[in-house]
């Protein structure tokens, strides 16, 4: 799979009583992939997969398959922190409707490099489409090393790509500078999008884009393009309210924000609860002067 551009990672619509919100769901949907993105990135961190359910997870790939119905290239997160419970979950999916798989950090046991490296090679062995890794240290305190990187490669050549998202430029550098030319590094980081991609990441996997499609479709453009003056100036206008969307968490943040432009409720699961009416109103009022 090409993950060159720009791929959005889907939140997961909920009703008032916390079931999912098919009906929006299907309209947010449409909207998405009408708005010049690349390809939809589903059940990832955003789209609050640790509180939904295998037959959920399962009932939403099916869902979002028929309503996508092969218009875009299609990425599926299925990772966690239990190496056994991933491989259960590669057979439990039709897999053959996605593109990759991308497969985040084991999360709260911390394991070793030594681990991470076993942990995705079985998976790799497993996996029948390609895999890509989620780096993402701030949300699983675990983080893959470059050298760990390099050594899956070395023994596994259905590993295409990384989501990058520690944050770390030396870690990031280093990806870009000595991995295979073959080898996809993705942005995950909406800030750091423009800077990452200008200096040899694809493209971006992004929260906010769920919100501005176009304007983050053309941000990716122009940095790839590397005209760094149009893409910084996108950087720019959104900044404010990149950072506002994660200050209390993601998804909290994208959510509240697309309840405000009235794609969805702005509804969660437990643990996760509605930004802070503070945050709420400074959202309000920097989506006013993007508007």
């Amino acid at each position: 799979m090409n993950l060159k551009g720009l791929g959005v990672a889907v939140i997961t619509p909920f009703d008032k009583n916390g079931s999912i919100d098919f009906f929006t769901f299907e309209k947010y949907l449409n909207k998405l992939i009408l708005s010049n993105i690349d390809y939809l990135v589903i059940l990832g961190t955003t789209s609050e997969i640790s509180t939904l359910s295998i037959l959920e997870q399962i009932e939403i790939s099916e869902f979002v398959v028929r309503i996508n119905n092969n218009r875009l290239p299609l990425v599926i997160g299925i990772g966690g922190n239990d190496t056994s419970s991933i491989v259960y979950k590669l057979n439990k999916f039709k897999l053959s409707n996605f593109q990759s798989i991308l497969s985040v950090c084991p999360y709260y046991n911390a394991p070793s490099q030594k681990g991470l490296f076993q942990h995705f090679s079985l998976i790799s062995s497993k996996c029948p489409i390609p895999l890509i890794l989620y780096n993402v240290p701030s949300r699983t305190g675990s983080n893959i090393k470059p050298s760990t990187v390099f050594r899956l490669l070395k023994n596994k050549n259905n590993i295409i790509g990384i989501k990058e998202a520690s944050g770390n430029k030396n870690q990031f550098n280093e990806l870009l500078y000595f991995s295979p030319n073959n080898f996809q590094i993705v942005s995950g980081d909406d800030i750091m999008a423009a800077d990452s991609i200008i200096n040899g990441a694809v493209g971006v996997i992004s929260v906010i884009a769920n919100a501005f499609p176009f304007k983050i479709n053309e941000l990716v453009k122009y940095s790839l393009s590397k005209n760094i003056r149009k893409a910084f100036r996108i950087q720019n206008e959104l900044l404010t309210l990149m950072k506002l969307i994660f200050e209390e968490g993601n998804p909290s943040g994208i959510k509240a924000l697309m309840g405000e432009l009235g794609v969805c409720d702005n509804n969660l699961r437990l643990p996760l609860v509605p930004v802070s009416v503070e945050l709420l109103d400074a959202i309000k009022i920097e989506l006013k002067l993007i508007a």
